[in-house]
């Protein structure tokens, strides 16, 4: 004889599915999609929920900060992990009362889950119930991806000629914004997360899920390009975005990407804070600008994230292909290799050192792994070999640009740009 199944048949909506859970389970239901939007959710007495869910249904998604203390209870690594029903602690700090919850499956694939608050251990009959509930809402689940994929696609089209075609006007570009759905704030950001890996599908689903849940920052617009995932950004409430919030939105999601997905990006670059959607093709080759220069110094460049922040180095790519069009190096550097190799000295090597350093003795010498002392006489000879005052700034600057430059041509000539 076959088992009772409360949830035989098929439901017009989602919302008619959780009350039916809830009636069979006698508890608040809570449906969301694989992103924690919110889908359905039960009716409920008043006095039996708790502020998550509150939060939940008024916000219509789970807080962030939710989301990451179940990620440090280690709750979602259990139910994307497993098909049965799993026991959600209290988390009293986020205002979440004890629940069961399940995730609901296409095959290994997650569409969501559905979460119950509950004030005691679930029987076996009724996490058989739930079980039973989940796959009842599968097909649901599955259409809204479904419809969800082919819009996706639409704004992945959408964003990709914004970030190719300078034709964009703010008023062309809002008004297909409005015609996919799309609210843009009043600032946005471009940014990249290149990877060490393919991004396959699954891949993708989970980059896009840790992008969506940032407490801050609201990820607009999303286009896989090869192993680069570029992103348009803006503030989650409409507040001005500043470039520094974009820097720690990559610090965060290459952290979480890493712990929670073990995912290892190779690197996260963003560009300037644009105001015109016309405009968003300039943020993009901006990334890409930062991208290739932290390519080819990455020591230089090892803690700039953004365009802004680039200083002088903007410069250098134009600066390199005028050096290539001359032909000729500086003739304090001529000189000073010059001596180098007649005496099989190190002249070069330390004034790069002493410029790159801030001019400090002490930890130049240290990096190089000399005394003081020999340092001390290494930068006379400098001056007297290259016949030039180590106090003057406009020399020494001069002298590290055309360093770099020379580092620049040594590795070869630059990486491809994209520009168009």
């Amino acid at each position: 004889m076959d088992e009772f199944n409360p949830f035989q048949g098929t439901y017009d909506t989602l919302e008619s599915l959780a009350d039916q859970i809830g009636q069979v389970l006698d508890c608040p239901i809570t449906i969301e999609d694989e992103q924690h939007r919110l889908l359905a959710y039960s009716s409920h007495e008043q006095n039996f929920t708790d502020e998550a869910r509150l939060a939940t249904i008024i916000g219509r998604r789970v807080p962030a900060s939710i989301i990451d203390r179940l990620w440090e209870a280690g709750v979602l690594q259990a139910l994307n992990q497993s098909e049965d029903p799993v026991q959600v602690p209290l988390l009293a700090s986020v205002g979440l009362g004890h629940r069961v919850a399940i995730s609901i499956r296409k095959g290994t694939d997650v569409l969501g889950y559905i979460w119950a608050i509950t004030t005691h251990v679930f029987s076996a009959e009724e996490n058989r119930f739930l079980k039973l509930a989940a796959k009842a809402a599968s097909p649901k689940l599955l259409q809204l991806r479904t419809r969800g994929r082919k819009e996706q696609e639409r704004q992945q089209e959408f964003f990709w000629k914004l970030l190719t075609d300078k034709s964009w006007t703010q008023e062309r570009g809002m008004e297909m914004a409005r015609q996919l759905k799309i609210q843009m704030p009043a600032e946005t950001c471009v940014v990249i997360f290149q990877l060490d890996e393919f991004i396959s599908a699954k891949r993708y689903d989970q980059i896009s899920y840790l992008v969506t849940m940032h407490p801050q920052v609201r990820a607009l617009l999303h286009v896989l390009d090869e192993t680069q995932l570029v992103l348009l950004i803006g503030h989650e409430t409409n507040k001005r975005l500043s470039e520094p919030t974009c820097v720690h939105f990559l610090h965060t999601i290459v952290e979480q990407m890493q712990q929670r997905f073990h995912i290892n990006v190779a690197q996260a670059v963003c560009g300037s804070v644009i105001k015109s959607l016309g405009k968003i093709h300039v943020s993009y080759q901006e990334a890409l600008d930062v991208f290739r220069l932290k390519q080819l110094l990455p020591e230089e460049m090892a803690n700039i994230y953004d365009y802004r922040n680039l200083g002088f180095y903007r410069f250098l790519p134009a600066m390199l292909e005028q050096r290539r069009l001359e032909e000729t190096e500086h003739p304090v550097l001529a000189g000073l290799r010059d001596y180098d190799e007649r005496n099989h000295a190190n002249l070069v090597t330390t004034l790069e050192a002493f410029l790159k350093y801030d001019q400090n003795v002490k930890q130049t010498a240290s990096m190089l792994h000399i005394h003081v002392n020999t340092m001390l006489y290494r930068l006379k000879r400098i001056s007297e070999v290259g016949d030039f005052d180590l106090t003057n700034a406009d020399v020494k600057v001069s002298l590290y640009l055309e360093l770099l430059l020379d580092k620049l041509l040594g590795q070869g000539r630059l990486p491809p740009s994209k520009r168009s």
